[in-house]
């Protein structure tokens, strides 16, 4: 499989840069760009369908900075494996649980 193409992204959903280089404030901005483009060219996932819900996310919750940016693309990340069946909503809300209480610390 390819790469994921950013350029099918309309202006405002496409990824912060400065410089033209991606712009990742916090380490878990750039594991969930990673996530997201090393599922797509696995063909795990499909483009259109995350760039879908990534641009769906957008519009309804706005996007004002980095944060809010990456906070969609995970959000847009976690509907296209639950329409996929690969996780549950269940599930990410526990790990996410989790990862809030510091009882799981791991990167995997």
């Amino acid at each position: 499989m390819s790469a994921p193409d950013l350029t099918t992204l309309p202006a405002e959903a496409a990824p912060p840069r400065s410089n033209g280089e991606l712009v990742f404030e916090k380490p878990w901005h750039a594991r969930a760009f990673g996530m997201a483009t090393a599922l797509t060219e696995a063909g795990f996932i499909e483009w259109n369908d995350f760039r879908d819900h990534l641009i769906e996310g957008i519009r309804t919750k706005g996007q004002c900075g980095v944060e809010e940016y990456f906070e969609r693309w995970s959000e847009a990340l976690e509907a296209v494996l639950i329409d996929k069946g690969a996780l549950q909503e269940a599930e990410i809300s526990e790990r996410a649980e989790e990862f809030e209480h510091h009882e799981r610390d791991e990167i995997f």
